[in-house]
C-alpha cells in the first residue's frame, strides 16, 4: 500500500473513532447508567439515539463550511465541542442532562466523521480511495473491538462516569494529530463561499443523482442495521443473556470481527468482479443471513452462540457494502464532495437512528425485536441495491 494512504488513513481513522468511541466505549455501561440515574431502558438508550440524530443533522453544516474554510477549521471545531461536552457527560446529574449533552456530543462528533471522507475524495478517487476508506474502517472498526473492552476497564474500578473522561482525552489526541500530522487538502483558490443556493443547488443535484441515493441508502441501511444492535446489544447480552460487561465487551468485538476483516478486501474484490457485483451480491448475503438469524430466534431455537456467529457472517457482508458504498457515492461529485459526504452522512445518521427508535419502542428484553428490525434493514439494503445500481457505476480510476 502507499505509504501517503497508510498514512492519512490512520489519521483520518484515528480522528473519526473519536466519535465511535462516545458510541461503543459506554455500552457496556448502559444498564448501569439507567439504575444509577433512576431511568428507564428506553431513556438510556435515548442518550445513543439524540447522539445519532445530532450527529447526522450537524453533518449537513460541516460538509459546506469545509468547501467553504477548508478541511481543518471545522475539524477543529467540532472536536473541541466533543471534548467539552464529553467532560460535562461525566458530570450529568440525572438523565435528562446527560440526553442533552450527548446531544451537543453529537453535534461535535460529526465533524471529524463526515469531513474525512471530503478529505479522501481531496486526494484520491477509484480504488485507491476505496483502499483508503477500507483502511479507515480498519481503525473504525477496531473501535466496537476494543472501545467496549476499554470502557468495561474503566467501568468496573471507576463507574461509567470515567469513560466520559477517557474519552475527551482521546480526543485531545485527535485535536493533536489534525494540528500536526494532517495537512489541509482543499487549496483555497478551490474554496466555494457559503451562499444558501449554491448549497441548495448542490443538494438538488445529489437529490437528482439515483446512483448517488442508491449508494447512500444501501450504505445507509447498512449503518442503520449497525445502530440498531448498538443500541439493544447491551440489554440483550447482558440482561437477557446474563453476561457481566467485561464478557459483553468480548462478544461484541468477536461481532465486530466479521466487518473488520471483509472491509479489508472491499477494494480489491470491486476490482475484480466491478463495484455493481460486489454491492448486489454482498446485500444479497447480508440479507440472507439477517433473515436467518430472525428466523432462529423467531421460532425459538436461538442461542448466545447462534447469535454470536450468525452476526460474524452477517458483518462480514456489511464491511463490503459500507466502505464500496461511501466510496463510489462521492466518486462522480468532486466539484461538491463537501455537499455530498454531509448530505449523505445526515441521511444516514438519520436512518440510523430511526430504526433504533423503532427498535426501542418495541422492544421486550429478548433479541427478537432488535433482529426484525435489522432484517427489514437487510431487505431493504437488497432491494435497493436492484432497483438503483442497474447501471455500470464508476470504476474510475486507480490515481
Amino acid at each position: 500500500m502507499d505509504r501517503n494512504i497508510l498514512k492519512f488513513s490512520l489519521i483520518l481513522g484515528l480522528m473519526s473513532a473519536v466519535g465511535a468511541f462516545a458510541i461503543d466505549m459506554y455500552l457496556p455501561a448502559l444498564p448501569l447508567l439507567a439504575e444509577d440515574l433512576n431511568s428507564s431502558t428506553s431513556a438510556a438508550q435515548m442518550t445513543l439515539m439524540v447522539y445519532f440524530i445530532a450527529f447526522g443533522v450537524s453533518q449537513l453544516f460541516y460538509g459546506p463550511a469545509s468547501d467553504m474554510f477548508g478541511r481543518k477549521k471545522p475539524i477543529y471545531f467540532g472536536l473541541g465541542l466533543f471534548m467539552v461536552t464529553s467532560i460535562g457527560c461525566a458530570f450529568a446529574p440525572n438523565i435528562e442532562s446527560l440526553i442533552a449533552l450527548r446531544f451537543l456530543q453529537g453535534i461535535g462528533a460529526a465533524a471529524p466523521m463526515a469531513i474525512p471522507r471530503a478529505v479522501i475524495r481531496d486526494l484520491y478517487t477509484g480504488q485507491k480511495a476505496t483502499r483508503m476508506m477500507s483502511t479507515i474502517m480498519i481503525v473504525i472498526a477496531i473501535s466496537p473491538m476494543l472501545a467496549p473492552l476499554l470502557g468495561s476497564a474503566v467501568i468496573v474500578p471507576f463507574g461509567w462516569r470515567a469513560v466520559f473522561l477517557a474519552i475527551a482525552l482521546a480526543t485531545l489526541i485527535a485535536m493533536a494529530l489534525a494540528a500536526f500530522a494532517l495537512p489541509e487538502t482543499l487549496k483555497p483558490e478551490n474554496r466555494t463561499p457559503f451562499v444558501a443556493t449554491s448549497m441548495l443547488k448542490s443538494f438538488g443535484i445529489l437529490l437528482r443523482d439515483t446512483n448517488y441515493l442508491g449508494l447512500t441508502f444501501i450504505g445507509g441501511l447498512g449503518m442503520a442495521a449497525f445502530f440498531t444492535f448498538l443500541g439493544s446489544a447491551s440489554f440483550v447480552y447482558m440482561e437477557h443473556f446474563g453476561l457481566t460487561p467485561t464478557q459483553f465487551s468480548l462478544a461484541f468485538a468477536v461481532n465486530a470481527s466479521g466487518f473488520f476483516v471483509a472491509s479489508q478486501f472491499s477494494a480489491t474484490i470491486m476490482g475484480k468482479i466491478g463495484p455493481e457485483r460486489l454491492i448486489r451480491g454482498a446485500t444479497l448475503g447480508y440479507a440472507t443471513m439477517v433473515i436467518i438469524l430472525l428466523g432462529v430466534f423467531f421460532f425459538g431455537f436461538g442461542s448466545l452462540p447462534a447469535l454470536i456467529i450468525l452476526f460474524i457472517i452477517a458483518n462480514a457482508f456489511m464491511g463490503l457494502i459500507i466502505p464500496t458504498s461511501m466510496v463510489l457515492a462521492l466518486e462522480e461529485h468532486g466539484p461538491i464532495a463537501g455537499a455530498a459526504a454531509s448530505l449523505g452522512g445526515t441521511m444516514q445518521m438519520l436512518l440510523g437512528a430511526f430504526a433504533m427508535g423503532i427498535s426501542s419502542a418495541i422492544f421486550n428484553g429478548t433479541p427478537v425485536p432488535m433482529l426484525a428490525v435489522i432484517a427489514l434493514c437487510g431487505i431493504g439494503a437488497f432491494v435497493l441495491a436492484r432497483i438503483t445500481v442497474r447501471h455500470p457505476l464508476p470504476r474510475a480510476a486507480k490515481s
